[in-house]
Formats: C-alpha cells, structure tokens, sequence
C-alpha cells in the first residue's frame, strides 16, 4: 500500500507531531513549512531529517502532493491553514484549541464536510494508556449516570513563552482556559459522551501576569486564571479551572474527578508532573471499596497513530471536529459571560 503523505506546519508542537506520525509505517513526512529559517534548517532538516523545507505553508500546500496536514502554529493561523489545506485536497489534524472562537470553528467544519475531507483535533491527553482505560471502564458503566465532574489544571507560575503570542489575544484567543483549560475540558467531556452544553457562568482574572508584565516590559493582554461552570441539557454539570499564575501549593495540579450514581472517578497527576494515577470509588453491599488503576493497561497509540490508522482503514477517528467545535463554543460562551457578569444560554 502507498504510505501517505504528510506535511506538518509549525517546528514548535509540530516538532512531536512529525514523531508521532513516524510510528505508524503507512506515515511518511515529507515536508514541513515554519517561518523561521534558522529553525526549520536545525530542526527540521537537520534534527528530523525531513526531506521538503518550506518557509510558506501556501508553497507547502502548492509543490507537495500531500494526503495529510498537520497544523501546529499560533492558534490565529489554525482556521486559514486548514481551508488551505482542504482546498489543496488534504485531511487535516489540527492542534487545540480548534480555532480562536466558535464561528471559526464553524467555518472550518463546512470547508471539511465540502472537500469531503477528514478534520481532527489533537486533544492529547485522550491519547494516553490511562485515558482510553478510564474511557473503557466509563463505558462498560462502572459509574453509572455522570452528573456532575469538575476538572481542573493549575500552575502557580508557569506561562508559556512569556512576553511571546501565547499571552497575546490577538494570537491566542485567550490565555490558560483556551491553552489549558481545553486539554481538561475535552478530557472531561470525552469521559461524560460529550454532553450538549446549555448554559456557562465563567469569571476570568489577570492579577499576577498583568502586574509582571509592567515590570518586565512585556506583552500581556489575556487572562492569568479562569473559572467556570457548565450546565449540560441532559442535567449533568461541570467545573472547570485554569490558571497559569495563582498562589496554590503545587507547581502543576491537575485534577478531574466524576461523580456517578454507582461510582466515581478521580485522575490526578503525581509530584507536581505530569504522570497521573487514577482511583475509583463505590459501595458495594452496604460497605465502601476503592479501585485503582495500575499498569499495565490496554496500549494506547498517539493521536497521529489513531488519524493515519483510521484514514488507512477506512474508520471514523475520535477527537472529531464536532467535537472540536463543542470545545469553543463552551470556551467563547465562558469568556462572554465573564465579561458581562451573567450566565451564557448556548443554543
């Protein structure tokens, strides 16, 4: 079988996205594009050794007959990017956040339902042993109905690039809930079947970042910390927090727990990293048990694996790109309501 051919955008992320896509053998990388010279010339040529070195994706786009596109830039590019790519006859797997805001998103599916071509988000932290084995017991119904789930993913001070797009609205979109904030929230959703959201309450802060920036002479223009809260129409509810500066004990803390009518579920990262152990809890027979899950587990392939695989296959992907796009529209209904001080109705 001919392998198909990718092109990845962006030496950033995109530097793990051509790794991934290399452990599957019906995946070749063939070119990559990023607008910095020096790094694709170091990273891309010399480090990964990919043969086709673009400073334009468009030319990228144009010169490559490519099957796949992987798009790992400043979120601002992701929604441009891949109508190209559509256009030029591609499927597309994009980072998250999907877009900038929902309408983006919007328009990103129509283009992918018009070229008849495939779109999936990499929400990463699906893609893990532990995740497809909580995922796996979720659905065999260990806890029964979900109904209510709080996730949460803290830093005390870690911004990302700081002074660099990531805190810059115009790029981003926003700060750690749509860089943060959308890792958890996907997790949690993917675990409760992706309810359809109805409402959101949501308070956004900027404290401790705004204040570093000044003295540091540095752009800074989003959110240092957000909270909020989904109400779902089948009646479930959720909590979400994300911060990249708040005054809390640990480093990193990274938590989502689910609360069901049988049982209930807690993942949980170790040391302040990014290893996690997840426990399970429930009553049986008047008395009450704790469960954990310990490796090893079933095998888990990374979500450039799990895209390659399906397209060869001919079988539908996970982290679809409805997904996706109930992903910002629960971002952009939060933001909303944080600055006009009420909840959000989401149609």
């Amino acid at each position: 079988m001919k392998k198909l051919r990718i092109g990845v955008i962006g030496l950033g992320m995109g530097a793990g996205h051509i790794k991934g896509f290399r452990t599957h053998d019906q995946a070749e990388v063939v070119a990559v594009a990023d607008t910095d010279p020096k790094r694709l010339e170091d990273r891309g040529g010399k480090e990964l050794n990919v043969p086709g070195l673009y400073t334009s994706a468009e030319e990228m786009l144009k010169k490559e007959q490519l099957d796949v596109v992987s798009i790992a830039t400043p979120n601002k590019f992701h929604k441009p990017l891949t109508l190209a790519a559509f256009k030029a006859g591609c499927h597309v797997l994009c980072e998250k956040p999907m877009a900038m805001n929902a309408q983006e998103g919007r328009d990103m599916l129509a283009a992918s339902k018009k070229a008849k071509k495939r779109l999936m988000i990499n929400f990463s932290f699906r893609f893990t042993e532990q995740s497809y084995a909580m995922k796996q017991q979720v659905e065999k119904g260990i806890l029964g109905d979900i109904y209510y789930a709080r996730t949460q993913w803290l830093r005390r001070r870690g911004m990302p690039g700081f002074g660099g797009w990531f805190g810059q609205k115009a790029l981003a979109g926003g700060g750690p809930l749509i860089d943060l904030g959308v890792h958890r929230l996907d997790l949690a959703l993917w675990l409760m079947g992706y309810p359809k959201p109805a409402w959101v309450m949501g308070n956004t802060f900027n404290h401790i970042a705004t204040e570093r920036a000044k003295i540091e002479k540095k752009t800074f223009d989003v959110e240092d910390m957000a909270a909020g809260f989904i109400k779902f129409k089948n009646g479930a509810a959720l909590s979400l927090e994300a911060s990249w500066a708040a005054n809390i004990k640990d480093r990193e803390f990274m938590h989502t727990q689910l609360l069901g009518t049988k049982a209930g579920l807690h993942q949980y990262n170790l040391a302040e990293g990014y290893n996690f152990e997840c426990e399970f809890y429930m009553e049986k027979d008047g008395a009450q048990y704790d469960m954990k899950l310990h490796p090893p587990v079933p095998q888990a392939k990374n979500a450039m694996y799990h895209y390659i695989e399906s397209i060869v296959n001919g079988t539908p992907h996970i982290a679809t790109g409805e997904e996706g796009l109930i992903v910002m529209e629960i971002l952009d209904a939060l933001y909303k309501s944080a600055a006009e001080g009420c909840p959000v109705k989401i149609k």
